[in-house]
């Protein structure tokens, strides 16, 4: 078997020595070289030809976005950001996952020992989605860049029309699960999505700290309203609610209403928080109020509980492989029977629309 290399890029030596043992721990992949700054990992990458990169965000003399933005034009690869938890890392990390980054993983403690096996669990995990990853580069403006790494370009989306208020009396709602290449994925279909849309709830597999920038950023560039999801609150049509990096988000009902949940409990697959979780609530609450869809992603994390949603009478889309950064969840949905529909990227958010068409006015609550 051969091993993913790895090019490890970081101005600290004891960070680098961390993740070059972590990585080197793993029988499927290795450190092939590691770099303090963009200048000596250029010549290593020319020279080696890595799978994937880990790149630091915060570097002297060219800084990581500067470096991944060159790396994307002239020999794009799949990178996995390395990131400070702070308001200006996570910024930064949005950035460096718009223009390509595959995926990102907060900066080790170097005093940290408890947790270290599940740091170490998440390193190599998203260094095997990068390697996995069907690559794609929508934002460089240079086409022949993006076509070299297999990109779809695609091009600005007009802005959504109000549909009349078709839908914002419904009980109908969304439920959205999705992991690596998630992201960029959920803006594309919200930025689709008009105001009076259903509610929909959120679950995108990512650290606690960067949720709430992740919703601020998706709100600022969409019509319908995003935010951070509250425990308690009610759900309202016209607006998205991104389950925080450290709670699992389950929907949930007070009276008429339906409400965010959020739960302090266990990893479900590995995963906190988990689309498995989200699912499985919509199952117990109003399976056949709400559409679910499931987009790209490594591993398996809510496929059993979109099927099982399914059976109790959801309508699911899932998104296809072509469009997909890593087609791990939504393959495993649509082999458990869990898809009504299998739909490119960038037509999830009208198909969306043409059901919630198709079927028209206040569906029945049944629970």
């Amino acid at each position: 078997m051969n091993k993913i290399k790895v090019v490890v890029v970081d101005d600290s030596a004891l960070i680098r020595n961390l993740m070059t043992k972590i990585i080197n721990s793993q029988p499927d992949m290795e450190t092939v070289a590691t770099a303090p700054d963009p200048f000596i990992a250029r010549e290593h990458i020319k020279r080696l030809n890595p799978d994937v990169i880990t790149l630091d965000i915060e570097m002297p003399k060219m800084d990581g976005i500067e470096f991944l933005e060159r790396i994307m034009r002239l020999r794009p690869t799949p990178v996995v950001m390395v990131s400070t938890l702070t308001d200006k890392g996570a910024d930064v990390t949005f950035k460096a996952l718009e223009l390509g980054a595959v995926d990102f993983v907060t900066k080790p403690k170097l005093d940290i020992s408890q947790g270290m096996l599940d740091y170490a669990n998440e390193i190599t995990d998203k260094i095997r989605a990068a390697h996995a990853a069907r690559y794609r580069l929508t934002k460089l403006p240079d086409k022949s860049a993006a076509a070299l790494a297999g990109a779809e370009v695609v091009k600005p989306m007009a802005a959504p029309a109000a549909l009349g208020n078709r839908f914002a009396a419904t009980e109908k709602l969304v439920l959205m699960g999705s992991s690596t290449g998630g992201t960029e994925a959920i803006r594309v279909i919200l930025e689709q999505l008009p105001t009076d849309s259903p509610a929909i709830l959120i679950t995108q597999h990512m650290p606690a700290g960067f949720t709430k920038s992740f919703a601020d950023r998706l709100n600022q560039v969409c019509q319908i309203t995003v935010k951070e999801a509250t425990h308690g609150e009610r759900v309202l049509p016209g607006h998205a609610y991104i389950a925080p990096g450290d709670k699992h988000l389950k929907l949930g009902r007070n009276g008429a209403n339906y409400i965010c949940q959020l739960e302090d409990g266990e990893p479900v697959n590995r995963h906190k928080p988990s689309v498995e979780v989200l699912f499985k609530s919509g199952t117990e609450v109003s399976p056949r109020n709400i559409i679910g869809i499931m987009l790209t992603g490594m591993g398996k994390d809510g496929a059993q509980a979109m099927a099982d949603m399914k059976k109790a009478g959801s309508y699911n889309i899932c998104q296809d492989e072509a469009s997909c950064v890593v087609f791990g969840m939504p393959r495993e949905a649509i082999a458990l029977g869990g898809a009504d529909e299998v739909v490119a990227l960038n037509q999830i958010a009208k198909r969306l629309l043409d059901h919630l068409s198709k079927i028209g006015g206040r569906a029945a609550i049944r629970v």
